[in-house]
């Protein structure tokens, strides 16, 4: 029997705006609750799929754009943070990466396979956590469960319009606060924390979070389904002519990189620096999975040089009851 994992998957793909289909309906057609480990992807029923895709959102200067479907709660994303990152060191001169949202839990209201109230995700999220290898804390969904990813995935999108770099950052932290500190970030107070520790000016997030974000958020959704995303994360990579690859679920990196290689086979790897120094002064945050990938250490050894570097007073370590954390020391 193949192994499933429960995480929320409720992407809008039937949806011409928010709330123009009902999740009840999409249940009948498939339970899209059920994320599947061998592959690695949250999908949803199947629709019909407009393969035209909007020039705008493919004009770029370099070889390769990237249209990223993710949501701040999507774990199965949350577990391919190491693979991205490798992939912009090594191939960042190459790649131009489009952050979109997919709206992966609009409300509760919906009952199926199991899966009636947030309780019932808790031991789920702990499951994904030693699957994916990354620091997951389920007990968010028992402490302070969040209503829907809506608000958090509007504020990236105000977080857009001021930065792109910042909003990256801020999508990063947004993440950190619900996997690994057990915060709702659809409360404002999360939200508006998290910009300001990258940043964003809290007050202008604020106004467009409550105007011009939410529009742009309904335009993920619509290109979503023009696009045929099925489910988190996706990956479409398109090179100038128009050819494009689409990449479901969480993946190994040489999968990522193949796909890469198969659209712009002239791209030559770029050789970056794997040294911790250079790693946490790229990257704020790496858990040990991240580092292992990043530095090129082996996984049974990635902790112990973290650990190391922490008792030298290098790094400091942020633990969690799945995994932990880890950042410069700047003291």
């Amino acid at each position: 029997m193949k192994l499933t994992l429960l995480l929320f998957t409720l992407l809008t793909l039937e949806h011409t705006s928010c709330t123009s289909q009902t999740p009840k309906k999409m249940i009948e057609n498939n339970n899209p609750l059920f994320c599947d480990f061998d592959s690695g992807m949250c999908e949803i029923p199947l629709v019909k799929e407009d393969t035209t895709v909007r020039q705008d959102s493919l004009s770029t200067k370099k070889a390769v754009k990237v249209i990223y479907y993710t949501d701040p709660i999507c774990s199965s994303c949350w577990g391919i943070e190491a693979q991205l990152r490798k992939l912009k060191l090594e191939y960042g001169h190459v790649l131009d990466f489009e952050y979109r949202m997919g709206g992966l839990l609009p409300d509760w209201s919906y009952n199926s396979g199991g899966i009636s109230k947030p309780s019932d995700v808790a031991k789920h999220w702990d499951e994904a956590s030693a699957y994916y290898d990354m620091p997951i804390d389920g007990d968010v969904w028992l402490e302070d469960p969040l209503p829907s990813s809506y608000p958090p995935s509007i504020a990236f999108k105000a977080a857009q319009l001021q930065d792109q770099a910042k909003a990256l950052l801020f999508l990063r932290e947004l993440r950190e606060m619900v996997f690994l500190q057990k915060k709702n970030i659809s409360k404002w107070e999360h939200i508006e924390a998290a910009a300001l520790r990258v940043g964003l000016n809290a007050e202008q997030l604020k106004s467009d979070y409550e105007g011009q974000a939410k529009d742009l958020f309904s335009d993920d959704l619509k290109l979503g389904r023009e696009l045929g995303v099925r489910g988190f994360p996706s990956l479409l990579f398109t090179d100038s002519t128009g050819k494009k690859e689409f990449v479901y679920g969480s993946k190994p990196y040489a999968v990522y990189e193949n796909v890469l290689q198969k659209l712009a086979p002239a791209a030559v790897k770029n050789e970056y620096n794997k040294s911790w120094e250079q790693l946490f002064a790229k990257y704020r945050t790496l858990t040990a999975r991240e580092f292992a990938e990043l530095s090129g250490t082996n996984r049974s050894e990635s902790e112990q040089v973290l650990d190391e570097l922490t008792a030298k007073g290098k790094l400091q370590k942020q633990p969690g009851r799945n995994g932990a954390i880890w950042k410069r020391n700047t003291q």
